[in-house]
């Protein structure tokens, strides 16, 4: 805090008495001369309060300063009340200001308030102190109006009440405790309001006004409980209209004059009307009879239009509804009860008694049709008043049929003829819409239909109504749609098109169409529909969603196509919903039609050019919104993809997948949100299936189509290679399955074979694939299978592919010994085809001798049939059989090598023993025959 900010005392000396009385007339003068049109300066009751303050820290004060107080205080009073006046005749509302000055005038006036020379000075400053807390009261200051009521409560205390003789004074008296009062209630403490208009009966002083102020004032509080609608607030107010009662009683007995009794008279009726309405809300229906028969017996007879009301509400709640419905009848009859409050007991009594009162309801209602005969503007009323919220129930339709025959009435019709009742015929047709309407909304379109049929009754058939008798005509094919009578719905829809041909009328024809199942007329009619003067796109929109709840998907189709051509119109037209939903709303349609994929397609791709022309946020939206849109397209092609791939549908399943790529691959507000996965396996399985449907149409693919699916496996490559996504296989939350980078290489293997340079591409290709941790020995045999068949073969990559699997099949802790078997033996195929005999001396591992050493170097240590038999026997059999050549040749040597490997085969294979015995025995024959010779043949 700073040091100007510490509080210190006022040490200024304290002005005069003179100075003070000098500086409060300058500002009462300021009030007198002040413009009653503009507002009070804040300042003016500020400064005045101020000089109040000090002015009472001088006291007590000689009787001369006390008048001279006396004379301020009335001035400022008397300033005061100019000011209210002048307020209250322009209609303006006092404001706080004003009530500010009336304090300070009490205020002042009571520092001299032990004046000499005054009479009663105490009751007038009571009055003061009177009359500003009720000004404060009316501004809802509370607390300030209680504040001064007390004061002035305290001021006239000391006074005996029987000593007080001035009327006024007297008068005060009752109007100050009915004040306090008032106040009380209104700040909940009801306890004091009551206990104060119990005091105030002892200053009645036999006065018939002060009986009846007080007793109007229980009657308020009365009023006040009973619209509460609680059962204590309902007690209270019983006993606080039993009080008023009493009081109009007490004052009967006091009364003088002949007009006092008639005043009197009627508040006591006026309580006990009241009095009935209260045990009415307590159900206590016998005590509310009882008070009608007392209204009733009086020495004129109680004729007011509420008494027949509650009667009748009474006898409705004691379920005596012969005697209910007399009072309603009567009710008729008496001319005195307005339409308003007959319409009322009606309804009230049809909510009761319901349907089964309909009849009766009806007979009274054309007795209430002779009393509206005055005017068109009373038939309103009373069809309002029956209307009302017309459905509700079985009662409503009774209620809507009484008015329909009310309406149709020629009396009723010929009331509304002419130009002066023209304002009163709108009203009525408005009426009876608005009925129509609700009923249409409940979907009870008999009511509705007669409804609608009764207010075209009140169109004239004139220029100026063509357009509501057509809309008229137009809500009538609605019904009769509804009630699926189409016929009817017709003649009125081309009823409608003769006085209004629009757009409207076009849409009711395309329902038509639609209920009747007539696709192709539907779609004529929404070809027709851009023609009409008013059309907007919003009529497409209608038409689709229309055809869709009727299963007309073609007619849908065609209203989303039409409305989607709108988009790319570049016409400044207000569209019904953004281009993306009526994208995907259309390829929903499509999705349900049995093998529609390339019309999928087709509106997949029109929606990627417009995405691609208007950017992704135009199209798809921002932030979470656009993402989801995004995903939604390129899900549906994903799963459309391999839907035709599971058909074989492979050249659309390749197209699918592509544009599914293309989708994917959009960026919403930058972020690509791990797309790149799908982005990936899309683009591969777009290749796969290019190369699937070659296969199966035996049609190769041109060289523009190896190109474009060598583009984009590079595409898929980029993003295999970039990291950019989890691959581990053994991560639960892969992004790319180790399968799809078999299918990946599998692919480009197969695309590598049609360019220049093949092998080495291709060597390249696999070795990166094996070395690769996502590399499956499965997966990789079947690469060398495909390499070492067909009409491009590649012996490097088939024989590093086998090579590469068999040892990683071996380095397993179980080998498959029969794949590793047949891998062998297509490895010993191979090598065989492509490098002949010439190597067959060779001892090395790539030749033929060295693959049949490693087959056996995998036997040795096998159990028995843990190496499949048939494979050990080919290996035997083959190995031998190489050896007829070089016996024919006489290269013994050689010939001994293969005759060697065949024994040692045929030794570790079960069911060979009569074979092995053959083999030794021609081993042996031919050791003889050389050693017979002397020396070896050696063949040419």
């Amino acid at each position: 805090m700073r040091i100007a900010e510490i509080s210190s005392p006022d040490l200024r000396p304290t002005p005069s008495l003179s100075d003070l009385l000098s500086k409060l007339e300058a500002l009462t003068t300021e009030i007198e001369r002040h413009s009653p049109e503009s507002p009070l300066p804040e300042s003016l009751a500020g400064n005045l309060r101020h000089g109040l303050t000090q002015l009472a820290s001088l006291a007590p004060f000689q009787n001369s300063v006390k008048l001279q107080i006396w004379k301020l205080s009335y001035r400022l009073w008397n300033a005061c009340v100019d000011l209210s006046n002048f307020l209250r005749s322009s209609s303006s509302k006092i404001t706080d200001e004003h009530a500010k000055l009336r304090q300070v005038s009490a205020d002042l006036l009571f520092l001299a308030v032990d004046v000499s020379g005054v009479p009663s000075p105490c009751f007038k400053c009571a009055s003061f102190f009177y009359k500003t807390g009720t000004i404060w009261h009316d501004l809802s200051k509370y607390d300030l109006a209680s504040n001064c009521f007390e004061k002035a409560t305290d001021l006239i205390s000391k006074f005996e009440v029987m000593n007080v003789s001035d009327r006024e004074e007297r008068r005060l008296l009752l109007d100050l405790n009915i004040a306090r009062s008032r106040t009380a209630w209104e700040v909940s403490d009801k306890n004091l309001a009551i206990n104060l208009l119990n005091r105030s009966k002892k200053v009645l002083f036999g006065i018939v006004e002060n009986y009846m102020d007080l007793a109007n004032q229980y009657m308020s509080f009365g009023k006040l409980a009973l619209s509460k609608n609680e059962v204590s607030c309902v007690n209270e107010a019983l006993k606080l209209m039993s009080e008023a009662l009493e009081l109009c009683e007490k004052g009967l007995r006091n009364v003088k004059k002949p007009e006092e009794t008639l005043a009197l008279k009627e508040l006591r009726l006026k309580t006990l009307r009241f009095m009935a309405a209260s045990h009415l809300q307590r159900d206590e229906f016998e005590s509310v009879l009882k008070c009608v028969k007392v209204l009733r017996d009086g020495e004129k007879g109680e004729d007011h239009p509420s008494s027949s009301v509650l009667a009748m509400k009474a006898w409705l709640g004691l379920g005596r509804y012969g005697e209910a419905e007399k009072e309603l009848k009567g009710m008729v009859v008496n001319k005195g009860i307005p339409e308003g409050v007959w319409i009322s007991a009606m309804e009230s009594y049809l909510q009761v008694v319901g349907t089964s009162g309909a009849e009766t309801a009806m007979g009274v209602f054309v007795g209430l049709l002779g009393r509206c005969h005055v005017s068109a503007g009373a038939a309103n009323r009373v069809v309002q008043r029956v209307v009302g919220d017309c459905v509700n129930g079985e009662g409503g339709r009774v209620r809507a049929k009484v008015v329909a025959e009310f309406v149709s009435n020629d009396k009723v019709v010929a009331l509304f003829g002419g130009e002066l009742a023209a304002k009163e015929r709108s009203v009525m047709h408005a009426l009876l819409w608005n009925c129509g309407a609700d009923h249409f909304r409940s979907k009870d379109y008999e009511v509705s239909a007669e409804m609608f049929e009764k207010s075209l009754l009140y169109v004239p058939h004139d220029i100026e109504n063509r357009s509501n008798r057509a809309k008229g005509f137009r809500v009538l094919c609605l019904c009769h749609l509804g009630l699926s009578q189409l016929d009817r719905a017709q003649e009125y829809i081309d009823e409608a098109a003769k006085l209004e041909p629009n757009i409207a009328c076009a849409f009711l024809k395309f329902k038509i169409y639609l209920q009747n199942k007539d696709h192709n007329g539907a779609i004529t009619q929404v070809q027709a529909m851009p023609t009409c003067v008013d059309f907007t796109p919003e009529f497409l929109s209608l038409s689709a969603h229309e055809a869709i709840a009727c299963r007309a998907l073609p007619v849908a189709i065609d209203s989303l196509s039409r409305l989607l051509t709108f988009f790319s119109s570049g016409k400044p037209l207000p569209m019904p919903t953004t281009e993306v939903i009526v994208y995907r709303t259309l390829i929903t349609i499509l999705i349900q039609e049995p093998r529609d994929e390339t019309e999928v397609l087709k509106y997949m791709k029109k929606a990627h050019a417009r995405l691609s022309d208007l950017g992704p946020e135009r199209f798809f939206g921002t932030g979470e919104l656009g993402i989801r849109e995004r995903n939604w397209f390129a899900l549906n092609l994903w799963n459309i993809g391999l839907k035709s791939g599971q058909e074989k549908n492979y050249q659309v399943c390749g197209e699918l997948f592509r544009m599914c790529a293309e989708y994917y691959g959009v960026t919403i507000d930058g972020q690509m949100e791990g797309n790149n996965s799908m982005v990936c396996k899309s683009l591969i399985l777009a290749v796969s299936a290019m190369l699937a449907a070659e296969k199966l149409s035996k049609n190769p693919l041109l060289d523009n189509e190896v190109k474009q699916a060598i583009e984009l496996l590079e595409r898929a490559g980029k993003i295999l290679m970039s990291g950019s996504t989890k691959t581990h296989p053994d991560d639960e939350n892969a992004m790319i399955e180790p399968h799809f980078y078999f299918i990946y290489t599998l692919s480009a293997y197969d695309l590598y074979t049609r360019l220049n340079d093949t092998e080495s591409k291709q060597l390249v290709l696999i070795k990166n694939y094996a070395n690769s941790k996502y590399c499956n020995p499965n997966h990789l045999l079947q690469i060398g299978l495909n390499a070492s068949e067909g009409p491009r073969p590649n012996t490097q990559v088939a024989t590093f592919c086998l090579n590469t699997c068999i040892s990683s099949l071996l380095s397993s802790s179980s080998p498959e010994y029969h794949t590793v078997a047949l891998i062998l033996r297509k490895l010993i195929t191979i090598i065989g085809i492509h490098k002949g005999s010439a190597n067959d001396d060779d001892d090395g591992e790539d030749g033929v001798y060295g693959m049949y050493k490693k087959a056996y170097r995998i036997m040795v240590g096998l159990k028995a049939g843990e190496y499949p038999v048939e494979e050990g026997k080919w290996l035997a059999m083959t190995a031998w059989n190489r050896a007829a050549l070089p016996v024919r040749l006489g290269q013994v040597p050689e010939a001994k090598k293969w005759m060697d490997m065949g024994l040692e085969f045929a030794g570790r294979v079960a069911g060979m023993d009569t074979y092995k015995s053959c083999m030794e025995d021609f081993v042996t024959g031919v050791e003889k025959k050389v050693e017979a010779q002397g020396h070896l043949i050696v063949g040419s």
